[in-house]
């Protein structure tokens, strides 16, 4: 192990290089990464600050698919919070220690995360929608020793846990129908006591997070996140959106990604909030609950939202509890493509403001947002002049550029790659050497995305988002951001939703296809894929207009809403030796 500026590395080989540029990466405003600027050493520190300042105000609510509510003060909370600690440390979890959850989002899940990291435990969040080979290449890599398991999944995944020598705790599970010999979560809690002794050497550097990245190709890689990570980007977000004792937040996003668990846990945490946390998204119940539970600000993707409007053209979803949204203030919105289209429909359709913002896993959650305060002028401009949404500006744990491909800071309005320094930045790759060797090449962390932004007139740099390098797709030799063309075939009337696939050519190498869900009522025809592709030749050059429209069922995406444009490109194979004008 080695220390570089409060920074521990743990077995990895390193170069002298790159252990230097990722301290470079940590810095924000010339402010060192061991200059913290959180009041807290621990999370511990935290919640027992929370819990003594208002005991009897409620922290989280949850609503399962079925069955009640349940409701938990901040007293109640923390006192399961530490017999779940209790209950780690008794089975041999410690400081440094990995354990994964696997879970869809439950209350459970929460308590066991803030347990882990009251004694310096590091999360492993598993997505169960995940293939099991991946999922088994997740444990098996972080090392896991314990996996918490809700009783749902326990056959399913029984044996990878078995092979991988972890022990289950299995949650929400009738004991009647337990095997013989399993660990129940209920029955050992209540063999535990409520008072906590923490470790003293438990700091902000422990890790917290370990969140493996859905890539398109290659094996995922482990984003790792310390304690200081997760309180400062949510002191960061609280800041920005004003949240802080009292404030109601709501949760519909899936907990094993940063999106769910900073925005959503850790910040009403952090600000002495209010979580409404939902086992799942329902468009049938999200405005009766914003109502019912008196939201002030929800955290969504750009999916919701369209599956939101969807449902109201339809008739399926009756907006008669809009009115009464009389607490909330806005919705938060990124992790995934937005388009001016879908934004101006929904806040047209609904009257509710988005707040588009920006973040990865590797900068922790958010690292910027468009302004809340704007006039609604100034707040139209930014999500709708500009040809893509505004990113907005950086927040304050961290600072943004733009680079080009060596690391040099491009002007306004050039594009480039969007990179991120600060406080908030990840404290590596776990175990990949190259992975880390690449991100920080120039002291920055190296996002992927391309992008640009844009002055106003206080100089502040409004950030633009136009798509993934590598998705971008290589025509002739001549770069094209798959997103421009999203824009224009989601502006056909008889389009649900839709995205531009580079795809393999024998002429161009790449050339530009369109994947098309069509509405409800319009039926795939060769007249139909026509009209989209004149469509897009009308608002088009050439040769970024899609060549051939390919209908489908649904388009493939992570479960933070992003397209997998890689994982259909086979869809095209048949044009791939085609000539096309």
């Amino acid at each position: 192990m080695f220390c570089c500026n409060g920074l521990f590395l743990h077995s990895m080989i390193l170069s002298d290089k790159t252990k230097q540029n990722i301290n470079r990466a940590h810095f924000v405003n010339g402010i060192a990464p061991d200059k913290y600027r959180v009041n807290y050493r621990n999370i511990f520190e935290l919640l027992q600050y929370q819990a003594q300042r208002q005991p009897d105000d409620n922290f989280v609510t949850f609503y399962p698919d079925s069955g009640d509510k349940i409701t938990l003060s901040y007293t109640k909370f923390a006192n399961r919070v530490y017999k779940t600690a209790n209950l780690l440390k008794a089975k041999g979890i410690s400081a440094g220690d990995r354990i994964t959850t696997i879970s869809h989002n439950h209350i459970n899940t929460v308590i066991q995360y803030f347990a882990a990291w009251c004694i310096g435990a590091t999360v492993v969040p598993v997505n169960i929608s995940e293939e099991p080979d991946r999922i088994e290449y997740i444990l098996k890599s972080s090392k896991t020793k314990l996996a918490f398991i809700y009783g749902h999944y326990f056959n399913k995944f029984k044996d990878v846990l078995s092979k991988l020598s972890i022990l289950p705790i299995v949650h929400s599970y009738e004991i009647s129908n337990a095997e013989p010999g399993i660990c129940n979560f209920e029955s050992e809690l209540e063999l535990q006591n409520d008072l906590f002794i923490p470790d003293d050497s438990v700091n902000q550097e422990n890790e917290s997070l370990i969140v493996y990245t859905s890539g398109t190709t290659g094996l995922p890689k482990g984003v790792v996140l310390t304690q200081y990570n997760l309180m400062i980007d949510a002191e960061g977000i609280s800041k920005w959106h004003g949240i802080t004792k009292g404030t109601v937040m709501m949760c519909v996003l899936p907990i094993h990604h940063v999106n769910g668990t900073v925005v959503t846990i850790m910040t009403p945490m952090y600000a002495g909030g209010s979580l409404i946390l939902n086992q799942k998204f329902h468009t049938d119940s999200f405005f009766k609950r914003l109502a019912d539970e008196k939201v002030n600000i929800v955290s969504v993707v750009p999916t919701l939202l369209q599956f939101l409007c969807h449902d109201y053209e339809s008739g399926k979803n009756e907006i008669e509890q809009i009115p009464a949204l009389k607490s909330f203030r806005h919705i938060i919105c990124g992790a995934g493509p937005l388009t001016c289209e879908l934004v101006s429909k929904f806040e047209n359709m609904f009257a509710l403001k988005i707040v588009h913002g920006y973040g990865l896993s590797e900068t922790t959650c958010y690292s910027c947002f468009i302004p809340t305060e704007l006039s609604e002028t100034e707040h139209k401009k930014w999500l709708l002049d500009f040809g893509f949404p505004s990113i907005g500006i950086a927040i304050e744990p961290n600072e943004m550029d733009i680079h080009n491909e060596h690391g040099e800071s491009m002007p306004e309005n050039t594009r480039g790659e969007i990179v991120i320094r600060g406080h908030n930045v990840m404290k590596y790759y776990d175990e990949n050497s190259e992975a880390n060797d690449k991100t920080f090449e120039f002291g920055w962390f190296r996002s992927g995305d391309e992008g640009f932004f844009v002055n106003d007139e206080k100089e502040k740099k409004y950030f633009f988002i136009t798509g993934r390098l590598k998705e971008l797709i290589i025509r002739g030799g001549v770069n094209i951001a798959p997103l421009e063309i999203d824009e224009v075939l989601m502006s056909i009337p008889e389009v649900k939703s839709a995205i531009a696939v580079g795809f393999d050519n024998d002429w161009y190498g790449e050339e530009v296809g369109a994947l098309v869900l069509l509405k409800e009522n319009i039926a795939g025809s060769d007249e139909v894929k026509e009209r989209i592709i004149k469509h897009c030749r009308e608002k088009l050059p050439a040769y970024k207009s899609p060549k051939v429209v390919v209908f489908s069922d649904s388009i493939p995406v992570t479960s933070t809403g992003k397209y997998q444009r890689n994982k259909v490109k086979h869809l095209f194979a048949e044009f791939k030796t085609g000539q096309y004008k």
